[in-house]
């Protein structure tokens, strides 16, 4: 009989264990942003319900009872957070990127391990997917970040090794009217509208003080409400896409330059055989975009 018992008690004990097991691994979703998690919050300034995550989600539903939804108590408890959050805190030992598309891809925003922070104007109530840990391949297309859409590198940065006085920068195409979005955030220090034809060049500078990059975008039609002294998020959109210095609508494209410190213009090209700029890849690869 005590051998029975103490199986009984053995058992109770055992049922005690796996219970108390039971919300230790529902903690990864209990709505709650412990240590190790990356987490949504439905409000910005890290405000309202919590959704809580220790690994990379590529989709997050929109219905329940499928979806990632918003755990914690406050606003939004209970939503689905696809395209409902508005801030984060990065609890985890890894950057964490969130996504405008599913899959991880389109425009995003990445949090250095520790950080918290409103998600930018592009991605605020615009999120689908977020990636632990991206890894150079997983970096955004350039020329499809430019207009969040498909876009084609026309002209690569030349360096002047194959033709002097060439090109400075790089031209991405898509089609006139097409939005064109800020591939770095920064402060506009320069807006010229210019008009279509070829002598009519626009000019957008955008100054980055943490790299101190300039990146000038030529060729397209500045927003009637962009302004010098604005600051732009990454990802917002600044101009569409014309042919503004630029000699016909069938070779419309923007130039996108990076420029070392604060530069108001983009360097000369044709006929000018000083090399001003350094060769961007670098800079655009260390901005998460591959040059492609």
């Amino acid at each position: 009989m005590r051998t029975f018992a103490s199986i009984l008690t053995a058992m109770a004990l055992g049922g005690g264990l796996l219970a108390a097991a039971t919300p230790a691994s529902a903690a990864n979703r209990d709505g709650v942003c412990d240590s190790g998690e990356f987490c949504y919050y439905f409000n910005s300034g890290n405000q309202g319900s919590v959704s809580d995550f220790t690994g990379s989600i590529a989709d997050y539903a929109t219905t329940q009872p499928t979806c990632y939804d918003f755990k914690g108590p406050g606003a939004g408890k209970g939503q689905c957070i696809k395209n409902a959050a508005a801030s984060v805190w990065n609890r985890s030992t890894k950057t964490v990127r969130v996504y405008f598309n599913t899959g991880h891809t389109g425009t995003y925003q990445d949090f250095a391990a520790g950080t918290k922070g409103n998600l930018n104007a592009t991605l605020k109530n615009q999120n689908a997917s977020h990636e632990f840990g991206p890894s150079a391949s997983s970096r955004s297309r350039m020329s499809y970040s430019l207009y969040t859409a498909s876009g084609t590198i026309t002209c690569g940065f030349d360096g002047y090794t194959n033709t002097a006085g060439r090109h400075e920068g790089i031209d991405i195409a898509r089609g006139v009217g097409s939005n064109v979005h800020a591939l770095v955030a920064g402060q506009v220090i320069n807006v010229v509208r210019g008009a279509t034809g070829r002598a009519n060049l626009s000019t957008i500078a955008i100054y980055n003080a943490a790299a101190n990059k300039t990146v000038i975008y030529l060729h397209s039609a500045p927003l009637s409400s962009l302004r010098v002294g604005q600051t732009v998020s990454r990802g917002q959109v600044i101009a569409t896409e014309s042919w503004r210095g630029v000699s016909s609508s069938g070779a419309a494209h923007t130039h996108v330059e990076m420029r070392l410190g604060r530069q108001t213009r983009a360097a000369k090209s044709v006929g000018d055989p000083h090399l001003d700029n350094p060769n961007p890849t670098s800079f655009w690869n260390s901005q998460g975009y591959s040059v492609r």
